[in-house]
């Protein structure tokens, strides 16, 4: 596939994160598709980042991502990210703080035949814990 295709699948991932349109990922990611930075319990393939947003779309009704950089070659996206959110539901046990938390992300996706194969990933988790007021701001 040409980086083109691959990153038109990965605006199209994006965008079903950002619309909460997450049964459209299925269409974009392998069946097998392996994730070598899970959140804790995902399970692998689509599923996974569907059950995955859901619970960030439940915690953070506004959740958006925005991407600042990306590069690409024949099988790779590369992207670092912005995302935001305002905390009005459950967070992995953390009862609604009713704050607003913005965190940065790096991602590469490797891609097959137009779908999502292999994905690394690194958010920062310390920093939204802390905006959320669950960690100490000095940690």
């Amino acid at each position: 596939m040409s980086n083109e295709q691959n990153i038109n699948a990965q605006k199209k991932f994006g965008e079903a994160v950002n619309t909460g349109n997450l049964e459209s990922i299925r269409n974009l990611v392998a069946s097998d598709s392996v994730d070598h930075d899970p959140a804790p319990g995902q399970v692998a393939g689509p599923e996974g980042y569907i059950k995955f947003f859901t619970m960030m779309r439940t915690a953070f009704p506004d959740f958006k991502l925005e991407v600042e950089q990306l590069v690409a070659d024949d099988d790779n996206v590369a992207f670092a990210y912005t995302a935001t959110g305002t905390h009005k539901g459950d967070f992995m046990g953390i009862a609604p703080t009713g704050k607003s938390v913005r965190f940065r992300g790096l991602q590469i996706s490797k891609f097959k035949n137009g779908k999502m194969v292999e994905r690394w990933g690194s958010s920062d988790e310390l920093g939204i814990l802390k905006q959320l007021g669950v960690a100490p701001v000095n940690a």
